[in-house]
């Protein structure tokens, strides 16, 4: 078959490309960006278009000439720097289905999320039901696909979110979350393919949920045994600092980054991810299995714990590498003013040039330190801070050799801090 696949770099998405790829069929891709999944899937033809911009059926057009189905796995958390959900959920899919319609396209698998038919509490779910509402309303043999918490071996969203805290020896209590029913990766994709068939049915709901209601609590629990570490140790937090934690995670994701840590998730969390598994094993044959289950099966070696360390400090990595240099740019302009030039001018330096040199160095670190914050430029920006690291190194050896035996070390400092924006080069991908 020739499959149209929206959504088709994220964990879902990119899951389903690749079943779809290795048993023959053909795909276009439709995805803003995310150059480095197209380069792993060359055999897919690629479309890339951002759902921000789409307003007219006719946008589709071209895309959909031969295609004998839809699947839609677009989806973000909320509103931020770089995603709409009223974009990705309602205008973008909405559009796509009239062109369907209209080109003759019957078969429309949508994925949802769990209760959003019962209970909209964020915009995300808002979003996610306006966006079944529209598929509903098509003449199309749709199939409408409600998954709770999605993890799999890949690690992004979910799965990622629950390595990472597994990492933290000390947890706060997630007292306000609702019970889940985890879901694992295989059987949502294994689903997806069993409705592409023609013989499959058409006009229904599913709720794709795991076998087992678990607190949030308990899931990190069993992925911390899962790595084979011993339980944290649960704390109270007061509710007040759990509300800065989501806000600061909003700031996050203004700055562009895909952060699960959110207000809205907040929301989302509170009434949790449960329903019925017995339609869906019923309808397709599937019986999903448990998160206990799907891990004893794919035990965790040395790469999981690490990447569950690393996602947990990743934050903290970006933190302090874009303050380091916000923090040196606002001394220089500040407090450090007269030590900069005095520098200087010990250097060999005279007239106006020491103070144009002083204020270039400043900006240029002001502008590194905010450019690796926001999450477009953060990889241009850490290359230029490496660069800019080396010629501090060359023209500071040059100018005062002497600062090399100064007993706090401000040039034997500045390898660390290479080292620090070499690990936040290696792990600036999202995905």
């Amino acid at each position: 078959m020739k499959i149209l696949l929206l959504g088709a770099t994220g964990l879902i998405g990119s899951s389903i490309l690749a079943k779809l790829l290795s048993t023959g069929h053909s795909v276009i891709a439709v995805s803003r960006g995310r150059a480095s999944v197209r380069r792993q899937f060359p055999q897919a033809q690629w479309a890339p278009l951002d759902l921000r911009t789409i307003d007219a059926a006719e946008q589709w057009t071209q895309h959909l000439e031969g295609v004998d189905a839809v699947i839609n796995c677009a989806g973000v958390l909320g509103q931020s720097g770089s995603d709409s959900t009223d974009a990705a959920h309602v205008r973008g899919p909405s559009t796509l289905y009239a062109a369907c319609e209209q080109a003759g396209v019957k078969r429309v698998i949508h994925f949802s999320a769990v209760g959003v038919d019962r209970q909209t509490p964020s915009e995300f779910s808002r979003s996610k039901a306006e966006g079944d509402a529209a598929l509903k309303a098509m003449a199309l043999d749709w199939v409408i696909l409600r998954p709770s918490v999605v993890v799999g071996r890949r690690a992004y969203g979910g799965s990622a979110l629950f390595r990472g805290l597994a990492a933290m020896p000390i947890l706060p209590r997630f007292k306000n979350a609702g019970e889940l029913q985890i879901v694992q990766l295989d059987d949502v994709v294994a689903t997806a393919l069993f409705f592409l068939s023609t013989s499959a049915p058409a006009r229904v709901e599913l709720e794709l949920v795991g076998p087992d209601r678990l607190t949030f609590n308990e899931a990190v629990a069993t992925y911390r045994r899962w790595l084979g570490w011993r339980p944290a140790r649960l704390v109270n937090v007061s509710d007040r600092l759990i509300d800065v934690m989501y806000r600061l995670g909003d700031f996050v994701a203004w700055l562009g980054w895909r952060t699960p840590v959110r207000e809205i998730a907040k929301k989302e969390m509170a009434h949790g991810g449960v329903g019925d598994p017995t339609a869906w094993t019923s309808l397709t044959g599937i019986r999903p299995q448990s998160l206990d289950a799907a891990l004893t099966a794919e035990p965790a070696d040395v790469r999981e714990k690490w990447f569950a360390r690393i996602y947990a400090l990743k934050p903290l990595i970006f933190a302090v590498t874009a303050l380091l240099w916000i923090s040196t740019a606002l001394v220089s302009f500040g407090p450090g003013w007269k030590i900069g030039l005095d520098l200087l001018y010990e250097g060999g330096m005279s007239g106006p040039i020491a103070p144009l040199t002083v204020i270039a160095g400043a900006s240029t670190d002001l502008i590194i330190g905010v450019a690796i914050a926001f999450r477009r430029t953060s990889k241009v920006a850490l290359v230029a801070a490496l660069i800019v690291s080396v010629v501090y190194l060359i023209v500071g050896t040059i100018l005062m050799p002497r600062l090399w035996m100064e007993p706090l070390g401000p040039m034997l400092k500045i390898w660390p801090a290479m080292a620090l924006n070499l690990v936040a080069l290696a792990i600036v991908e999202d995905r």
